[in-house]
């Protein structure tokens, strides 16, 4: 693994993520990558000859260890965090494009030509659906591998002891595997740090969706109280006119008789 270009990707990955986004990334590097790197690969090792039947007929050991585990844990692991980290890369896709596009507006209209984008790496527009499709994405691959694991190991636990009698076994067979306790341990541990990225990817939609419709709210308001400072100018000038022809009217009746008109008002 070439570490120097898996860190530039884990910068780029928690410049453009929120507070959510930067301990989603933290758990997933170092409680689950490293995790699996220093500890489970080991653990598991050599599985599938550690897995011991007590009968020395030729191919029922095969047969039994691919029923009770058709995928090994460390290959479906190995998976789901490639799959897991791939829509965060559709974020530094999508920054990278806006970031040609700045670029090339710039060398065809020049720098006085103004800028497309006021921050390329800002959640607006098209990004901001691409960072919560993500979310949407990352959360769906931890649910459907924990429903898989569930699914191939009951209740995420091995048994010390199975008993198999498929073909070519001669009868019932006893077949044993090798440190089941400590295999146990790890896939708990991953497990939950699973449930736990999935609760993070969850409040950190739930956070970009109430803060845009914070933001459009707002911007709501603002319009409307604009609106309202308008008529109210409008209507306060009609007053000051109408009053401006009354008291002409009643100056050529009456020059002494005069009303008495509003201050004229500044839109604020």
């Amino acid at each position: 693994m070439n570490w120097a270009i898996f860190q530039g990707l884990l910068s780029g990955v928690s410049n453009y993520s929120t507070a959510f986004g930067r301990i989603w990334l933290s758990i997933v590097f170092i409680f689950r990558l490293m995790v699996y790197v220093v500890a489970a690969e080991r653990v598991w090792g050599d599985e599938q000859g550690e897995f011991d039947c007590n009968t020395k007929q030729p191919g029922c050991t095969n047969v039994c260890y691919d029923y009770y585990f058709p995928v090994s844990h460390i290959r479906l692991w190995a998976l789901q965090l490639i799959l897991v980290t791939c829509p965060s890369l559709l974020v530094i896709m999508h920054v990278a494009y806006r970031e040609d596009r700045e670029r090339k507006h710039i060398e065809k209209l020049g720098e006085n030509s103004g800028r497309l984008y006021l921050d390329t790496g800002k959640k607006r527009g098209g990004l901001w659906w691409t960072y919560l499709l993500s979310l949407l994405a990352k959360a769906a691959v931890d649910s459907v591998f924990l429903y898989v694991f569930h699914r191939i190991y009951q209740n995420y636990s091995l048994p010390n002891l199975v008993k198999c009698s498929i073909q070519p076994c001669p009868n019932i067979v006893d077949c044993f595997i090798s440190r089941p306790t400590e295999k146990n341990i790890f896939t708990l541990f991953m497990v939950a740090t699973t449930i736990l990225c999935i609760f993070l990817n969850l409040c950190e939609m739930v956070y970009l969706i109430g803060k845009r419709c914070r933001e459009c709210l707002g911007h709501s308001n603002k319009k409307s109280r604009t609106h309202n400072n308008v008529f109210a100018y409008i209507e306060t000038q009609e007053i000051f006119h109408a009053n401006n022809k009354m008291n002409e009217k009643m100056s050529q009746l009456h020059p002494c008789i005069r009303l008495t008109t509003p201050a004229e008002t500044e839109l604020k």
